[in-house]
């Protein structure tokens, strides 16, 4: 079967009108960069993107700013694995979008490995940035969110967490820690009035998961969803808005599940 096209793309509706927005591994043509152009086209006031490559965080600022017009954009090199990095990280943000009111945790590393042939690094590497560089992102801004009595914490998990799929033991176990942390979190979080939620994408294809997996299967997974094709990655950032958005204003500790289910 064919993949079948992707709807137009959806106009901005000041979802996040006024709003300064953090995203981590934006850079790039992913979901992150997809969050970050998206939460620029629904009115946020600022937005800072952070990732590990220079060159291309350089460039992701710079296209951001050209292609929304959104004159306060800016980057942060940062390391979701370096406890230091992810503190200079929130506290600049804090600084230059004059306090942060929403994160998008998107950083994660995936791959394809069975796991009797998966060594102790790569398991604790997808761990590492996946799951406790979540944390790690999460602990931090929660510090100046809760006092602050406000905030919203959007995570990217998979539905991986929750689907069985081959050679993927450590990246479906550490989207698996993102719900559960997800949920937790957000019961403590919501006594101080801050909200955390996550999305849980199917299958977006995007240049990072191309490197890591083979083609051949994203497009076998891509045929078995109800739409016959993948996601973009800018439908799955449209939830992200939502939930980044006071449209949720309800919700916390909820996992969305971003796809068309598998028929």
């Amino acid at each position: 079967m064919a993949l079948k096209e992707p709807p137009p793309y959806v106009e901005g509706h000041n979802l996040l009108k006024g709003k300064s927005v953090l995203v981590t591994a934006a850079a790039g043509a992913g979901i992150g960069f997809a969050a970050a152009t998206r939460a620029a086209e629904e009115g946020a006031r600022a937005v800072m993107i952070s990732d590990i490559h220079e060159g291309r965080l350089a460039k992701a600022v710079e296209t951001l700013r050209a292609e929304t017009g959104l004159e306060r954009v800016y980057g942060k090199l940062a390391n979701v694995t370096d406890e230091p990095d992810v503190q200079a990280l929130v506290d600049e943000a804090e600084e230059k979008l004059d306090t942060v009111d929403v994160l998008i945790n998107n950083a994660g590393l995936g791959g394809t490995r069975l796991l009797v042939e998966m060594s102790d690094e790569e398991w604790s590497r997808v761990l590492d940035v996946t799951l406790t560089g979540t944390m790690r992102m999460t602990r931090a801004m929660l510090q100046k969110m809760q006092p602050r009595g406000a905030g919203v914490i959007v995570n990217n998990a998979s539905v991986l967490g929750w689907r069985a799929q081959k050679e993927q033991c450590h990246y479906a176990a550490a989207k698996a820690g993102v719900m559960a942390l997800t949920r937790c979190s957000a019961l403590e979080a919501a006594d101080h009035g801050v909200r955390i939620n996550a999305v849980s994408p199917s299958i977006a294809f995007h240049e990072f998961l191309k490197k890591t997996t083979p083609m051949e299967l994203l497009e076998q997974l891509a045929e078995k969803e109800a739409f016959g094709r993948a996601a973009e990655v800018w439908e799955v950032a449209n939830v992200m808005m939502f939930l980044a958005s006071d449209y949720s204003g309800y919700m916390t500790g909820e996992v969305i599940s971003a796809s068309s289910q598998r028929a």
